[in-house]
């Protein structure tokens, strides 16, 4: 369970690309602002197992383009394994993916949480402090989800991306760099 709570303390709280985003703009890159609000949120599920040594948490990732604004909310369940930390996608039945948020999270069993078919879990593993890892996710035939993360106590770096028949239709050239805010 300490490891579990290593990682966890590494990836709660919110964060920004704030510096990142001013440095592009004044280099003339179109590049997004980007924060990440990230809640543990086991006090919000009812009914966990006593046995069960998973934390819960709640991923709320807001992207700013062009004066556009768009929520990417979602549920992970961390937990350990033998090869490293594990986050395995979770998507709560009944809450607006849109504008789902700790603060508006509804008390949910934990029998009703089911795993994300669409997301392959990630997996991380310690590096001198960090850790890092991610997953790629085959949502279809022709389309490719690939994740890249490393959570250290300086930063967070994430690398997305979404790939269309080999193509990439999202992402970008270098990571987000979110620091805490």
């Amino acid at each position: 369970m300490m490891e579990i709570k290593k990682f966890v303390e590494l990836m709660t709280g919110e964060f920004d690309n704030k510096e990142q985003f001013m440095e592009m703009k004044e280099a003339g890159k179109s590049f997004p602002y980007a924060q990440h609000i990230n809640t543990v949120c086991n006090d919000k599920i009812k009914n966990i197992p006593e046995d069960f040594n998973g934390i819960f948490v709640v991923e709320e990732s807001y992207y700013e383009t062009d004066g556009k604004r768009h929520a990417s909310p979602h549920l992970f369940l961390i937990t350990d394994s033998n090869d490293g930390i594990i986050p395995s996608y979770e998507i709560p039945a009944g809450e607006d993916k849109n504008t789902f948020s700790y603060n508006s999270m509804k008390s949910v069993d934990y029998s009703e949480l089911k795993k994300s078919e669409k997301f392959t879990p990630a997996l991380y593993k310690e590096n001198n402090g960090s850790w890092e890892g991610g997953s790629v996710s085959q949502f279809t035939p022709v389309m490719i989800f690939r994740l890249w993360e490393r959570f250290s106590e300086a930063c967070l770096e994430v690398s997305e991306s979404m790939e269309v028949n080999g193509k990439r239709t999202f992402g970008y050239d270098v990571p987000i760099i979110y620091k805490r805010v």
